[in-house]
């Protein structure tokens, strides 16, 4: 912000310093007698005067300090403004004669005091007016609109006291973050509410991981003050986790190990004691979790102690094709009858993280001791390493034989088998991908494809930090195709803009080719925790008795 009632002290320095657009022209006292030795201009107020007969005006010193952001119009026909050094030199031309009223703006630097010289048509009339300086003091980026109406209170709270020892304990007793729906500016509809992340402390900077925008934001700090804040708008059926990532390394790296250094201090919510899961090792450990008032109620996750569970049992399997080996976790849920033509078979990837944190195997127990979805046995496939999930379940052809021609085979050697329309293969994220990929390439042995999350922003030679020129290849190679015997469940988050935008696509792929699908958004990020609430809608979908 600018003080309006500042004033710059403009010296008409007469014969004493040479300067002009036109080089060749040398200012004297008496050319221009009518001028005023010295004056006082007032920001806002015009200096109005004539060029002389030569269409000149003498030179006008500035008194400004450096680093100063200086702004102002001049008035009059074919008028070119200059600006110069002590020294005379030229620095830059600051209007070029076009049009009646020319505004200018500049930045005091080190070769002042600076002046000013106009030129134009002789005795041509002009009025300088410097409509606002700003000293470098001053120069600071206006605070975010405060949507929170507790902060716009702290805020007037800070001119008076700079102490936020009684916003802290009233942070403490009442829990974080904020949920507000009364008093947020602009207003809220009926069916949103505003959360506002805290995090105190006195940083260089702190990011948001798991931020309702699907990005790492960063939170703002209010005024100079240890509240750091950052506020979203959020349907009111919203379930976030997220983890706080004070002073994030600055290093020289690759896109993506920069963005992933925010898992060096990335840690849960001190103020907030709502976590995933309910009993982290330390501070670092899971996330914190914020549910909002008509968040789905997790009907399918806890069981009781008669709810009938399944066995699952752990193997190992070499892929002669990818040349590695894998867990391979089966499940078989109670009373299981193998050869039973009505039994379903559910093949899942990432099939230790959907056993750990998703508790897949319990899901299915209460599904199937409810009758939601008919008997089924499940297929837990996991990754050899990290490395080889990012190469094996993009839309790779290799990867798909080995499904299709060494694991479903091996696993009728254990009597698990269905028929192809009570099959399913499923994932999340990459593993979404692959469910659709492999779906669409082997619909003899899978009739249905459980995508969350899927990952259909991808093409080949693509990655996260590195979008491919041409991006979403599996949409184009099922518009391409012929239509095949499948059907498929896409589900995305609404805080996951490109793979939300990217199933979007896929869905309106699939209407047009005429597919049977189900779509489904929820108020929801990327993630297991996020997933596990999920899960069991897709299933029910897809596996009904």
């Amino acid at each position: 912000m600018f003080n309006t009632s500042s004033t710059l002290t403009v010296r008409l320095a007469i014969a004493l310093v040479v300067v002009a657009c036109n080089s060749s022209a040398k200012l004297r006292a008496s050319e221009n007698a009518s001028l005023p030795a010295a004056a006082t201009l007032t920001i806002g107020e015009p200096l109005n005067d004539s060029l002389d007969a030569q269409g000149n005006s003498p030179t006008i010193v500035i008194s400004a300090s450096a680093g100063d952001f200086i702004r102002g119009a001049i008035d009059g026909e074919q008028l070119v403004l200059s600006l110069a050094g002590s020294a005379g030199n030229h620095i830059r031309q600051l209007t070029a004669g076009h049009g009646k009223t020319q505004t200018f703006m500049f930045v005091v630097g080190s070769e002042g005091p600076y002046a000013f010289s106009i030129s134009g048509p002789a005795e041509e009339k002009f009025s300088l007016t410097l409509r606002s300086s700003i000293p470098l003091a001053e120069q600071k980026a206006p605070q975010p609109e405060l949507q929170s109406p507790r902060l716009r209170q702290l805020q007037q709270e800070l001119l008076k006291d700079p102490s936020t020892e009684r916003f802290w304990s009233e942070i403490g007793a009442a829990g974080a973050p904020l949920v507000e729906s009364e008093g947020v500016m602009p207003p809220l509809p009926e069916s949103d509410a505003l959360v506002t992340f805290l995090w105190r402390g006195d940083h260089r900077n702190v990011r948001l991981f798991g931020a309702p925008s699907g990005d790492h934001d960063e939170l703002h700090r209010l005024g100079d003050s240890d509240v750091w804040y950052r506020s979203y708008r959020v349907p009111r059926s919203a379930r976030i986790d997220y983890r706080f990532a004070p002073d994030v390394p600055v290093f020289d790296g690759t896109p993506w190990e920069r963005r992933r250094a925010i898992l060096a201090t990335a840690q849960r919510d001190p103020f907030n004691k709502l976590c995933f899961p309910a009993d982290p090792v330390d501070n670092y450990d899971g996330s914190s979790v914020v549910e909002l008032p008509d968040a789905p109620q997790p009907i399918w996750i806890e069981s009781t102690p008669e709810t009938p569970r399944g066995v699952v049992t752990r193997h190992q399997l070499t892929s002669k094709t990818l040349g590695n080996t894998r867990d391979i976790h089966l499940y078989r849920p109670d009373g299981y009858r193998p050869g039973d033509p009505e039994n379903g078979l559910l093949v899942v990837f990432d099939g230790d993280k959907y056993l750990q944190q998703i508790d897949a195997a319990r899901i299915l127990d209460n599904l199937i001791a409810a009758k939601a979805i008919r008997s089924a046995a499940a297929i837990f496939v996991s990754n050899p390493s990290p490395e080889s999930r990012s190469v094996e379940l993009p839309c790779n052809p290799d990867f798909a034989n080995f499904i299709a021609s060494e694991l479903i085979p091996w696993a009728k050697t254990q009597e698990i088998t269905a028929s192809p329309a009570n099959s399913v293969i499923a994932g999340a994220s990459y593993g979404g991908l692959a469910a659709a990929y492999i779906g669409h390439a082997h619909p003899e042995i899978f009739g249905n494809a459980y995508c969350q999350s899927g990952s259909f922003w991808w093409s080949p030679g693509s990655r996260p930090t590195l979008p491919a020129s041409e991006p979403e290849w599996l949409a184009r190679q099922i518009a391409d195709a012929p239509r095949q015997p499948i059907r498929f469940h896409l589900e995305a988050g609404k805080f996951e803009a490109d793979i939300l935008n990217s199933t979007r696509h896929l869905r309106d792929v699939l209407t047009a080719k005429g597919y049977t699908f189900t779509h489904r958004e929820y108020a929801s990020s990327h993630g297991y925790f996020y997933w596990r609430y999920t899960f069991a809608n897709g299933l029910i979908d897809l596996l009904q008795p």
